[in-house]
């Protein structure tokens, strides 16, 4: 009896074990990508401050209140001809403006700027009053593009949206 030698493998196991890494390494790769994509990717909501955001409906908004909208990061204040979206942010260096209801003025805590309610520099180190929202009025609700922030000078009544 003769004995029969095994059949010949086509690859071998160092060729396997190479293309299972590479396999392995590939699909790694793949999903680090993948999960980075999604961490760069901008998480925004729907809404939110750097796109159009509803404020609420007109007449939510009485002549003198200032109303602030967090998740716009700005202003609503209802003048009499109309109403204005001041970004919270102060011309100085850029803190966070809160409104003084009882004083009716707004007061940045870093560095002492006021404000009155159209937003003008009353004193203090800013050098302009505070920017602006482009306000759209649809049915009522007062929507405010938080994605257009209008740089001013001064206080021109043609800022201000009728109602």
């Amino acid at each position: 009896m003769t004995a029969h030698a095994p059949p010949k493998s086509t690859v071998s196991r160092r060729r396997f074990l190479a293309a299972a890494w590479a396999a392995v390494l590939a699909v790694l790769s793949g999903q680090g990508a993948a999960a980075l994509l999604q961490f760069l990717r901008p998480t925004a909501p729907a809404g939110g401050f750097g796109r159009k955001v509803c404020a609420g409906r007109v007449e939510e908004f009485r002549p003198g209140a200032v109303s602030h909208v967090a998740a716009g990061r700005f202003y609503l204040s209802r003048l009499d001809e109309g109403l204005l979206a001041m970004w919270h942010r102060c011309t100085h260096l850029g803190c966070t403006v809160p409104w003084l209801g009882a004083e009716g003025r707004f007061n940045c805590p870093c560095h002492g700027s006021i404000f009155n309610t159209r937003g003008e520099v009353l004193a203090g180190p800013a050098p302009r009053p505070l920017d602006l929202f482009p306000i759209e009025i649809v049915d009522g609700e007062v929507w405010v593009d938080t994605s257009r922030p209008i740089v001013r000078a001064e206080f021109d009544p043609s800022q201000v949206t009728p109602v």
